[in-house]
């Protein structure tokens, strides 16, 4: 019987920007683990990122600051990246490597998981059926999360995409149910890693979540593998610990932008706005690592958050992200309140499989689509006012701009630690709708509209 031995090889080719190419390999395979001995005997680590006949280029995940061609030792492991899976994940902070940044032990798991993962079989696949509350009302209201979903956040610039994503991470539930979150934070500053850590420090000194914390001055391939770590984690939670699962990853442009640095590193021919060709391959091998499966009980929900670079939609990033995923909440500059979610503009494609009666309330479905009708008839209201002026208006007009006001202050409007009840969030739904004469109400039946309705004709 024959053992694995690994090879130690000297043949350093070339170092360029985070990568180390090595002449002279055999053997060696995409993804595989590295060592990189310097000649002090510091050890940094790496992956494989590309094999060619004898050559093989590996990605350092501390850099190749220090490094020198010809003092420089590698060796594969002869499998690729693996990091232990386990509760032991649970209430505890790291960085984007999995590294403990809360003075704790290093993490230890009854098994191990490789870190590249695959998507969900299609076949084994369960869709998904139930909601995770938020506490937020703009999104348990009108775009609901639902179990096993993968709904992106598309912020503007200069809006607070890290405070929700902190706040719908801290408050999230699934009703009584075992869950856990886990907030995998890439190229955050020094000052936005504080924020975050203290919005979320109560869910984790209660061991319900993990934080991965990679900062702006991390080097860029360790922010490769944070959503694959977090993510690697969440299907051991889900899938054998029997747990619901809340993945936050936040934000993935920066993401995007260190694989377009790597790509860059790599020489490889760039596409739109110098971003790699394979960005959607590679945006869809993250985001379809989560769902449901056939007769087990847990669930892995991704909850993408990233920026618009100049508040483009079309942007690479936005724009193949809303291939992918599920539907989108945009927070934009024209809603003045916090959390900035613009209701038209935002949409959960898995809703109408998540809310309704036994799960939210039986009038949830046709009480949003009321509402959303109902904004978008104030918005022709108001531009017609600004032709016209408010005065030109028929008095259903000037109900339907009140109830627009009445939705961002009484149901939109939120500070950023109040976590809402469904309870709290349907009696101020049903507030901004009683706005409007019951006469316009014709998407609610008459049996919601006796429970429920408030107003006077």
């Amino acid at each position: 019987m024959s053992t694995w031995a690994p090879v130690e090889y000297t043949g350093v080719a070339e170092l360029r920007g985070p990568l180390v190419i090595v002449r002279g390999v055999r053997n060696v395979g995409w993804d595989e683990y590295a060592t990189i001995i310097l000649e002090s005997g510091e050890r940094r680590h790496g992956l494989v990122l590309d094999v060619d006949r004898d050559l093989a280029v590996v990605q350092v995940l501390e850099g190749t600051g220090g490094l020198g061609a010809e003092t420089t030792r590698v060796t594969f492991a002869g499998s690729p990246l693996r990091v232990p899976v386990g509760a032991g994940w649970q209430g505890r902070v790291c960085n984007g490597r999995g590294r403990p940044l809360d003075g704790g032990p290093p993490i230890l798991g009854d098994d191990s998981a490789p870190v590249a993962g695959f998507p969900m079989n299609p076949t084994v696949r369960e869709p998904p059926t139930e909601p995770v509350i938020t506490g937020v009302s703009a999104i348990d209201a009108l775009t609901t999360l639902v179990r096993g979903q993968k709904l992106a956040v598309f912020a503007e610039g200069g809006l607070p995409h890290l405070e929700l994503a902190a706040q719908v991470a801290a408050q999230a539930h699934t009703g009584g149910e075992p869950f856990s979150v886990i907030f995998a934070a890439m190229g955050l500053t020094h000052g936005d890693a504080a924020t975050v850590r203290d919005i979320l420090e109560r869910r984790s000194s209660a061991a319900e979540l993990t934080l991965l914390l990679n900062l702006a001055g991390d080097p860029v391939i360790e922010r490769l593998l944070t959503p694959r770590i977090a993510l690697t984690v969440a299907e051991h939670l889900a899938f054998v610990l029997r747990r619901h699962v809340l993945v936050v990853l936040a934000d993935m442009t920066s993401y995007c932008e260190a694989l377009r640095e790597v790509s860059a590193a790599r020489g490889e021919i760039p596409a739109r706005r110098a971003y790699p060709g394979y960005l959607y391959s590679d945006l869809a091998s993250i985001y379809e690592r989560c769902g449901r499966i056939r007769g087990r009980p847990g669930s892995v929900t991704v909850l993408p958050v990233l920026s618009m670079p100049g508040g483009d939609i079309t942007h690479p990033v936005p724009d193949l992200t809303g291939y992918i995923t599920e539907g989108q909440i945009l927070l934009s500059r024209e809603v003045p309140s916090y959390p900035h979610i613009d209701p038209l503009s935002s949409l959960s494609r898995m809703m109408r499989a998540g809310a309704g009666e036994g799960r939210t309330r039986p009038e949830h479905l046709d009480l949003a689509a009321q509402i959303l009708a109902g904004l978008s008839r104030a918005r022709q209201a108001g531009e017609l006012a600004d032709m016209v002026g408010e005065s030109a208006l028929t008095r259903t007009d000037r109900r339907y701009l009140a109830m627009a006001q009445a939705f961002l202050v009484g149901l939109l409007a939120q500070r950023p630690d109040e976590a809402r009840t469904l309870a709290d969030t349907f009696d101020r739904a049903w507030q901004v709708v009683s706005v409007l004469p019951r006469s316009e109400l014709s998407m609610l039946g008459e049996q919601a509209l006796e429970a429920g309705y408030r107003g006077q004709e």
